[in-house]
């Protein structure tokens, strides 16, 4: 294969890796929390020969879009959601991970825990424990009971926003964390996806263009080589 049809190729993989991450959005558009994801396209030059370059797609790097999603009321009272910058802090098997996703439910012993049973974090990164009684949560995420606090839930953010990274449904790892400032705190209401529909389902007719076009002219040059090998063969 030739030049064109490596770089041709590079082009291809990013452009497949770019498609499963719309898919991978699309999947998720009624998933509370969660945060579109897109791709990032980079060039990779090397110096060819007679004085020319060859340029290569890289697309190995994706990007969180950080986007207000909208509000969902469900009365839960177990059902937090944040208006303004920064993630809950949830501890998993894998270690400390940031989510928007703030529906929890109290374990047995208590513990408000995620659906997959990851426990919420509260300000000092100690595991939240309700007492009996009517749980209330205010704006700055102090949670009382029949009006007596006793705990505040910690909002988090990355002391290198670059360093975020999706790790799977809506957990992200951040590396360090650090106290998030400014955002406040909802009771019985969850954050919506902040996928848009309509801009997902263009983005992947538009992606799903530059792949056909990118086929056709490996097709092309396939049989190209083809038609050489088989002349020069007879």
């Amino acid at each position: 294969m030739e030049t064109g049809g490596y770089v041709t190729l590079t082009r291809q993989s990013g452009l497949m890796r770019e498609m499963q991450v719309v898919a991978n959005n699309i999947a998720n558009l009624s998933t509370a929390g969660f945060r579109r994801e897109g791709v990032v396209f980079s060039e990779y030059l090397r110096q060819g020969g007679e004085g020319g370059s060859i340029s290569m797609a890289n697309a190995n790097a994706r990007v969180v879009d950080l986007t207000q999603g909208g509000m969902s009321t469900t009365g839960g009272t177990f059902d937090f959601a944040i208006q303004g910058d920064g993630f809950f802090l949830v501890n998993t098997p894998q270690g400390q991970r940031l989510t928007r996703a703030g529906s929890f439910t109290p374990s047995a012993q208590g513990t408000l825990v995620t659906p997959d049973g990851n426990p919420l974090l509260d300000a000092g990164g100690t595991p939240v424990t309700v007492p009996a009684g009517q749980i209330a949560l205010a704006a700055d995420g102090t949670l009382s009971a029949n009006g007596q606090p006793f705990a505040r839930i910690g909002l988090w953010a990355p002391v290198d926003p670059l360093a975020l990274r999706h790790q799977s449904g809506t957990l992200f790892d951040g590396g360090a964390v650090q106290p998030a400032e400014g955002a406040t705190l909802l009771q019985g209401m969850l954050e919506d996806s902040n996928v848009d529909p309509v801009t997902e389902v263009s983005r992947m007719i538009e992606v799903q263009r530059a792949y056909e076009l990118g086929q056709g002219f490996l097709d092309r040059e396939d049989e190209r080589l083809r038609g050489v090998i088989q002349t020069l063969g007879r």
